[in-house]
């Protein structure tokens, strides 16, 4: 497998501002492809589906084309791709319409790992409906989500287990599949938000024993679009619909009116980019996504260990976590400064990074918020061991 960094930076022209760009927790900067082809679906002419002419006919083969690419890249059936603006928007649609069955007494699953997207539908879901939620607990120590208390925390009431794939805040991968046992054994509904895993590992939904996969394309530098993928696409018909179209079958009926269509042709040259990240991958595109994103796997996984020694060589610097398999997000408090200041000392060295307070998220429950803050970034497949070392010595400087 061949990863090469050089040649991937090349494919953006936003890394010309000079600034070292750790911001991925935010999304990464766009490839030119994608912006090429974003501005060449803006000058095409495109209608709205359903007509006979071109225009129509081209507004239909770009859905399709961004069904497909979604996905090849969860390894699934584009029957079941629900597209909108974001997952977390997605997810509310989805809370929506599947909490419209729930009874006084059900119970939702959700984690304290998550993203605050992934948990709010569902809390909202289950007030409107007199449910219980469930929470899994982090371990402060090293934030990892034991998936052995979901043995406890899901049971017959239970009608969803919502779960992140990856923690974008602080990188942990949870153990996925063994908490979606849980949940199937029980009968409940398995919600995986991928949207910070899907830039960095080869995702198959069958494999995560995931019934929905929700993902932003933003994440891996593609325009602001996300899907719903389903893995029985069956299901879909099974659900109220929040359609305009009192008609709508399918993904339909999760979608609301037009499609952002420039932005769907963006999708698809965003996953052509990742399946092309290895110069090695062959085969279709599924196969090639599998090949590049393990490439890439590997390399940030030798990137993030570096990085992670070199912090904890650093006697004021906490890494925050311990997980054992994670993502490359870190997050990490400096003692005798707050996140904030820390972010601005950064940002006056050329670095991006963002501060959290630790009020709500897995940040809050880690009680970061009585430490200052904790400071956060995230590498990008277009990150280099010299904006590493840039990172390092300018937290270096905080002594």
């Amino acid at each position: 497998m061949a990863f090469d960094v050089a040649q991937v930076r090349g494919l953006f022209p936003a890394l010309g501002d000079g600034w070292v760009h750790l911001d991925t927790p935010a999304g990464m900067q766009v490839p030119e492809q994608v912006a090429t082809a974003v501005s060449t679906a803006l000058r095409a002419p495109v209608s709205g589906p359903g007509g006979i002419f071109p225009a129509s006919q081209r507004a239909e083969a770009i859905v399709e084309a961004a069904r497909r690419a979604f996905a090849d890249l969860v390894g699934a059936d584009p029957a079941g791709v629900v597209l909108g603006p974001s997952s977390p928007v997605l997810l509310d649609r989805l809370a929506d319409a599947v909490g419209q069955g729930w009874l006084l007494g059900d119970e939702v699953v959700v984690s304290r790992l998550d993203h605050p997207g992934n948990c709010l539908p569902w809390q909202r879901a289950a007030q409107r409906s007199g449910c219980t939620v469930r929470w899994g607990e982090v371990d402060i120590e090293t934030c990892e989500l034991p998936a052995w208390q979901y043995d406890d925390l899901v049971s017959s009431r239970t009608k969803v287990v919502a779960i992140t794939a990856a923690s974008g805040a602080v990188g942990t991968r949870p153990d996925v599949r063994k908490i979606a046992d849980y949940a199937r054994a029980a009968g409940a509904l398995v919600v995986v938000d991928a949207s910070a895993a899907a830039p960095f590992l080869p995702l198959d939904m069958t494999a995560m024993g995931a019934d929905v996969v929700a993902v932003s394309a933003s994440a891996w530098g593609g325009p602001p679009v996300g899907a719903l993928v389903f893995r029985d696409a069956s299901l879909l018909d099974r659900l109220p619909s929040c359609s305009l179209d009192p008609g709508a079958r399918g993904p339909e009926r999760l979608e609301l009116g037009p499609h952002a269509y420039p932005l769907l042709a963006g999708v698809v040259a965003s996953v052509d980019y990742l399946a092309a990240l290895d110069d090695a991958a062959v085969g279709p595109r599924r196969e090639r996504l599998l090949t590049s994103l393990g490439s890439v796997k590997a390399y940030q996984a030798g990137l993030m260990a570096s990085l992670i020694n070199e912090l904890r060589a650093l006697r004021h610097v906490m890494v925050i976590g311990d997980a054992m398999r994670r993502i490359p997000s870190v997050a990490f408090t400096v003692a005798g400064t707050k996140a904030w200041a820390a972010v601005e000392h950064l940002a006056d060295r050329g670095v991006c990074a963002f501060s959290d307070n630790g009020q709500n998220g897995v940040f809050a429950a880690l009680g970061v918020g009585e430490v200052g803050g904790a400071v956060r970034i995230g590498l990008a497949h277009y990150t280099n061991t010299v904006e590493v070392d840039q990172l390092v010595r300018a937290i270096a400087e905080l002594r």
